[in-house]
């Protein structure tokens, strides 16, 4: 079967995933997380991308990423692996690819879905083990979302995103987001979120996927199951 186009929108949000070569590790020491940081900076001030969420592990990279084309956000992911892996290999004495060849990305409705997929990223180290808790990993966005920790280079939530609700001042929009990181998600959560990126799909209503269908000519979910019914 023929591999889909990825399917990427424009000024949409978008939850990119992407994932290491079996294994290999993508940071060994604090210095390689923060090159990846400032190669990530740099690639997405180039290429017009927006990043509004982050956090790096050994076994992959979780964004949240708003590209202003359609062809932004393979080229920033492109320019940001020959940025990082190069040096990284020197460095490491080692060859090769570093990154599975495919990131896996899905847009994401702002309003319904983004919110969620934010804390999905930042929670990653702590279900991985890498911390008791969302705040304590040093490699996410996590204390700048909660207010912990500012990140100038990271954009603020879109207009339409659930964030502004949490509250009416920074503060209490600081606390709400704490209280959030700090519940674990279901696993039917965890599971939809992970299932929608890693098979490329979109996550949004059904107005929202009409939409993106119409304007790139490519499905954004799963065909229904079962066979057509025969026409009369």
């Amino acid at each position: 079967m023929a591999r889909l186009k990825r399917l990427v929108v424009p000024r949409v949000p978008h939850h990119v995933c992407h994932r290491v070569v079996a294994g290999g590790s993508a940071f060994v020491d604090a210095a390689d997380h923060e090159a990846f940081i400032s190669a990530l900076r740099s690639c997405s001030a180039e290429h017009g991308v927006t990043v509004l969420a982050y956090a790096l592990l050994s076994q992959q990279v979780q964004l949240i990423l708003i590209p202003d084309r359609a062809e932004a956000l393979g080229r920033m992911m492109q320019a940001l692996t020959r940025q990082y892996v190069g040096p990284f290999n020197r460095k490491h004495a080692r060859a090769g690819a570093l990154w599975q060849s495919r990131f896996s990305s899905a847009p994401l409705q702002a309003s319904l879905h983004l919110l969620d997929c934010v804390v999905y990223v930042e929670q990653a180290p702590q279900r991985s083990g890498f911390a008791g808790a969302a705040f304590e990993y040093p490699w996410s966005s996590a204390c700048h979302h909660a207010g912990l920790r500012s990140e100038r280079w990271l954009a603020a939530m879109p207009p339409d995103s659930a964030y502004w609700k949490l509250g009416n001042t920074p503060f209490e929009r600081d606390a709400a987001y704490r209280h959030l990181l700090e519940r674990p998600m279901s696993l039917a959560q965890v599971q939809r979120i992970e299932s929608t990126v890693l098979k490329g799909w979109a996550l949004g209503s059904g107005e929202f996927l009409a939409e993106i269908g119409a304007s790139t000519g490519r499905r954004p979910c799963p065909a229904p199951r079962g066979r057509p019914p025969l026409g009369r």
